[in-house]
């Protein structure tokens, strides 16, 4: 439970919106990054209570503006859609994030995501999700009463929370939707589109061409 500190200049307290720190080091993590928030956006698209977020600064502790954390992608059951600076948690029904994932580069060392790990364990996190890319290791930890505790086995993993899956194909990170569709770029959406599409367009030709063929054996095609 998070525990408020008390000020008489509460008020006055300035929240950072920006942390100086890049959202991400490399072209391999940003994809990532984009990959996994644009389709969770997807996934909840009809849920207006829930509210996604990338690289968005949590302020879990109201007067207190040092103690925060941006997660590569968070997201927030309970709380509506809509544009934010920062996640002011007690703006927010003092509700956190329950699902967090973050994408390793090579500048994150070892005692920064400590520091992370126990930050999402003490503020009240769910599921805590760490890819790192280079090496395709994926890891996962699952709330069990105070301490977030690792989850054994991630291939195949189902998120309680989002009800997809984790895979692995040849080393690289796959995410699965519920009804099994794989997490798709922007890129790899518009030829799915586009595919769709010419498909769409084949037939009503065919269509065409049939009844055009019916009309002219004196057939009505309707």
């Amino acid at each position: 439970m998070v525990t408020q500190i008390s000020s008489y200049n509460q008020k006055d307290v300035i929240y950072p919106e920006s942390d100086g720190q890049p959202m991400a080091d490399n072209t391999k993590q940003f994809e990532l990054i984009v990959l996994i928030k644009k389709n969770l956006d997807l996934l909840f698209d009809n849920h207006r209570n829930v509210f996604v977020a990338g690289d968005l600064l949590w302020y879990p502790i109201e007067g207190n503006n040092l103690t925060r954390r941006a997660p590569d992608v968070m997201v927030v059951f309970g709380r509506p859609k809509g544009d934010r600076g920062s996640y002011l948690q007690w703006r927010e029904d003092n509700i956190p994030p329950q699902v967090v994932f973050e994408i390793l580069s090579p500048r994150n060392s070892a005692k920064e995501m400590i520091t992370k790990y126990k930050f999402y364990e003490r503020y009240g996190v769910e599921e805590y999700y760490l890819y790192n890319p280079d090496t395709g290791e994926l890891t996962g930890w699952l709330r069990s009463g105070d301490e977030l505790a690792e989850i054994e086995q991630m291939i195949g993993w189902v998120s309680p929370r989002l009800s997809i899956r984790f895979e692995m194909l040849e080393g690289e990170l796959q995410i699965y939707r519920p009804d099994e569709q794989q997490f798709l770029s922007y890129v790899e959406l518009a030829h799915k589109q586009k595919q769709a599409e010419a498909r769409a367009e084949k037939a009503e030709a065919e269509l065409q061409a049939l009844r055009a063929l019916l009309q002219e054996r004196g057939i009505n095609p309707n």
